[in-house]
């Protein structure tokens, strides 16, 4: 078994995704994901880290795509059957 150079590491290509029959679906997920948190996650921290060692409007400002999502999924949520209902009863 041979170690290489330890001090100086090469590291191979990153982890690749799983080959999928939808690619275009997954493509589109991605760019979804990549829109919504540009940001990678800081180096050293980890997920279950998170939160002690990050400053909470830093954690906001992290999470402020994901964040604007929520808020329009619930007023989808909650407009779109007020809006409905008004539609079916009140006709007129």
């Amino acid at each position: 078994m041979e170690l290489g150079n330890v001090s100086q590491p090469v590291y191979g290509p990153g982890p690749q995704p799983p080959a999928s029959s939808t690619p275009g679906l997954v493509a589109m997920v991605h760019g979804f994901l990549r829109l919504v948190q540009p940001n990678a996650l800081p180096a050293g921290c980890q997920p279950r880290a998170l939160i002690p060692f990050f400053p909470f409007s830093q954690l906001l400002s992290y999470e402020v795509g994901f964040l604007v999502c929520v808020a329009i999924g619930l007023l989808f949520i909650i407009l779109v059957p007020l809006f409905g209902c008004c539609f079916c009863c009140c006709r007129c």
